[in-house]
């Protein structure tokens, strides 16, 4: 405990903490696109509660794989090769894949049903009376939540171990990159479910995510920021379009003035 009050006192070490956790607020805006979306499919009451127990489980996988460095560190042993490309699949390798082909998989049924489906609050039956929407299950959807924490944890931990050099600095950097993320999660979820351009950029946004998920276990390695920028871009750009479309329905509410 004197170590760490010593160690607070360096500036080196408040620096390594600001940047660390800037780094896992960044590395969790996919974590929050995803919370977004399936929290979107339960009911309203509901929804709440389901980003706490999502960026809460995020938070406890995050600081359990920093509590088992050496568990972590096994990951990284090689299990078999892939002929074709004679890369040396390991166990973290493996994590990836299955959790990257998730990612696709869900999103692509997220874009069809947000398509084909439009998530609206109130349907119409042929009775032209309002039928209640069929939501998704809670623990179903915190146990998928949970899943793609696991994925999301393991690409922070080792950015965290890479970049930190005490334990307790890490951890802290991870809780308040998380209280962060619980501050902002439900406004940006919210916002993404109400528009529904915004939703399938996101959807886009969380399969190109998968696409270089599986790639890096595979081992060819694509730096995210260039899909952080481009969906930046993007998000800028609807941005534009969302205030366009808002100011053309402003103006057709206005009554033509009478001669």
């Amino acid at each position: 405990m004197h170590e760490i009050f010593v160690s607070m006192q360096s500036a080196e070490t408040w620096v390594t903490l600001v940047t660390l956790a800037t780094l896992e607020i960044v590395l969790g805006v996919d974590n929050i696109v995803f919370l977004a979306i399936m929290t979107g499919r339960l009911p309203r009451e509901q929804r709440a509660l389901a980003y706490r127990v999502g960026l809460a489980g995020a938070l406890g996988t995050r600081l359990l794989l920093l509590s088992t460095l050496n568990l972590l560190m096994q990951l990284e042993h090689p299990l078999f090769t892939v002929p074709v490309i004679l890369h040396a699949v390991t166990g973290r390798d493996l994590v990836l894949i299955v959790g990257g082909l998730f990612l696709i998989g869900k999103s692509s049924h997220e874009v069809f049903e947000s398509v084909e489906n439009p998530d609206d609050e109130d349907e119409v039956g042929e009775d032209g009376e309002k039928v209640e929407k069929v939501h998704a299950g809670f623990w179903w959807t915190i146990l998928q939540i949970m899943v793609i924490d696991i994925v999301f944890s393991l690409d922070s931990v080792i950015t965290a171990v890479g970049l930190g050099k005490q334990l307790w600095i890490m951890a802290a950097a991870m809780i308040c990159a998380v209280v962060v993320m619980m501050f902002f999660a439900q406004r940006i979820g919210e916002f993404v479910n109400q528009h529904p351009s915004v939703k399938v950029l996101a959807l886009s946004f969380l399969m190109l995510i998968g696409v270089l998920l599986v790639a890096d276990g595979f081992g060819q390695h694509v730096e995210k920021g260039y899909v952080y920028f481009a969906m930046g871009f993007s998000f800028l750009v609807e941005m534009f379009n969302l205030r366009g479309r808002k100011n053309k329905e402003k103006k057709k509410r206005v009554p033509a003035p009478t001669v």
